[in-house]
């Protein structure tokens, strides 16, 4: 080895990441060892010009930056559109890249004319790719064809170089790309490609919150619009804490920048109200769904299908709350709009119609029920197609109708059948997979197959426990599940117990008046007989919000 390989090696510190990438540039340049020491310890100085600005590196992060940086002002030499790409993925998630998440930015209207010409053209996109790939930047992902990936610490290094201006404008657009890529619940097969979203979604998440009001202060409509995005991805996965905080970021950039009443921020009012919603926090969604309400028929009129979903989701806090009459009223009032504006056969018209089904059966209609079972489930299942969550969520209330008629092996099958659906599309601890698992358990207890039914029982305590915290509705629903399941084993301590958690925990949380604390009263008053069954399981509806 000469002596500039020699120097070359002790600049590097023997770092494998850091010598990949000048041995990298030295194939591709064609420049000897000594030129490309000459160019590392320039870029050197500006490194420590940074450190003087407040941005301290690592010796080793150091090294690693100053072999990038010389690649990275080589290929942006050749391919402008290449290394703007890179400081894209920085806002993104390193692991997984694909010419796919990059294609909603094929709109000339929004999109800046690099990225437009790489989303547009697949082939733009792998030129680009090669290019990368030559210059040791990014690699293949070995285990997802057409994927790239980036080492976590070069990907590190491409964001620390921007400035503010860089940072605003690429975590803007990482936003807008991943927001817009996320597929709604009306897609087909929509779980599949969410999972795949959700690494992004959280590498954006957390540069929205490291930079703060700073980023709410400049942000665009289009990103804004986008955070909904994010936002609905989390609430779809169940994680719901994340879901709030981002739609709370959305509502103040949209409280700043539109005002309180125009459609985008009543948009995101309903979704917050949505998230309280599923939480079991009925009279915190309660107040946001009637603000929104309020705002959007004033806005948009009281027919436009946004108003119309804001009225369903009210009528499913009536109904949780047991105020079966408003419930109906709302649903009925929904449905008659969605058909006139969506048709009969639109999925959330599906829904509404599903729910209304749900009410007839608390009421006792059960014909009435069937047949709005009946009629949601063909048609989900033929727009929808019998795999999607919202179509299970028909089949498992549809159960209910063979259930109430003591048709225990149908009501099974059904069950069953929305819980493997529901395992494979949403996972083993998403709420509204335990839904099922609390229905199925519900099913088993009546059979008199309690170790089953403990199990399930325990199953969707400890899910709701972990997602919603131990004093949520949900959660308290469940511990009275397992109260009444020990009851009728004969294992009175162990139902006393709990019910005793349940009066004290849902006094402090729900308030005296509450309808739960009515029937666990009742439960209450079945132990102290210690005879017979106890009147109150809780069921769990499921519904697409």
């Amino acid at each position: 080895m000469d002596d500039a390989g020699r120097t070359l090696l002790s600049l590097l510190d023997g770092l494998p990441l850091a010598l990949a990438r000048a041995a990298a540039y030295i194939r591709e340049t064609g420049q000897d060892i000594a030129s490309y020491v000459r160019l590392y310890k320039e870029q050197w100085d500006d490194l420590m010009k940074s450190e003087e600005r407040g941005l301290p590196l690592a010796d080793y992060d150091r090294s690693v930056g100053a072999t990038w940086t010389i690649s990275l002002k080589t290929v942006e030499s050749r391919d402008k559109s290449a290394a703007n790409l890179v400081r894209l993925w920085a806002f993104l998630d390193n692991r997984d890249l694909w010419h796919g998440l990059l294609q909603v930015a094929a709109d000339e209207t929004w999109s800046p004319a690099w990225l437009y010409e790489i989303a547009r053209s697949e082939v733009r996109f792998l030129e680009a790719v090669r290019l990368l790939l030559r210059y040791s930047m990014i690699g293949v992902h070995e285990s997802t064809h057409g994927s790239y990936m980036m080492h976590p610490v070069l990907h590190r290094w491409t964001a620390h170089i921007q400035d503010g201006h860089g940072r605003r404008d690429f975590l803007q657009l990482a936003t807008i790309v991943v927001g817009f890529t996320a597929p709604n619940d009306a897609t087909r097969g929509y779980w599949i490609l969410q999972r795949r979203l959700l690494p992004h979604v959280e590498r954006c998440s957390w540069w929205i919150e490291e930079t703060g009001e700073w980023f709410l202060s400049f942000i665009g409509m289009k990103a804004l619009d986008a955070m909904h995005g994010l936002g609905d991805l989390y609430s779809v996965q169940g994680r719901h804490a994340d879901a709030e905080a981002m739609y709370d970021r959305a509502l103040r950039g949209s409280e700043k920048a539109l005002g309180p009443d125009h459609p985008s921020t009543l948009k995101t009012i309903h979704n917050v109200g949505a998230v309280y919603h599923e939480q079991g926090q009925l009279v915190k969604a309660e107040t946001m769904y009637e603000r929104a309400l309020r705002g959007k028929e004033k806005a948009l009129g009281p027919d436009h299908p946004s108003t119309l979903d804001t009225i369903g989701n009210l009528g499913t806090v009536y109904f949780l709350r047991d105020q079966l009459s408003d419930a109906k009223a709302m649903y009925e009032r929904a449905l008659r709009g969605k058909e006139k504006a969506l048709g009969p056969d639109h999925p959330s018209t599906l829904d509404t119609i599903d729910h209304l089904g749900t009410v007839y059966f608390e009421q006792g209609q059960l014909v009435e029920a069937e047949t709005m079972y009946e009629r949601a489930l063909r048609g989900k299942e033929r727009a929808l197609g019998p795999d999607h969550p919202s179509t299970l969520d028909t089949i498992d209330n549809f159960g209910f109708i063979y259930y109430n008629r003591g048709q225990l092996d149908k009501a099974e099958a059904m069950s069953e059948q929305a819980l493997r659906g529901k395992e494979k599309a949403l996972g083993p601890d998403h709420l509204s997979t335990l839904n099922t698992v609390t229905n199925l358990a519900t099913i088993y207890i009546r059979q008199g197959r309690f170790v089953e039914t403990e199990a399930m029982f325990e199953r969707a305590l400890r899910g709701r426990e972990h997602a919603l915290g131990p004093n949520n509705l949900f959660t308290l629903e469940a511990v009275n599940n397992l109260a009444v399941l020990y009851h009728n084993q004969g294992q009175l301590v162990k139902a006393e117990a709990n019910f005793e958690r349940l009066l004290q925990d849902s006094q402090r949380t729900l308030g005296p008046s509450h309808p739960f604390r009515e029937r666990v009263q009742k439960n209450i008053e079945a132990l102290k007989r210690t005879q017979g069954m106890m009147p109150y399981l809780f069921l769990s509806p499921t519904y697409t919000l």
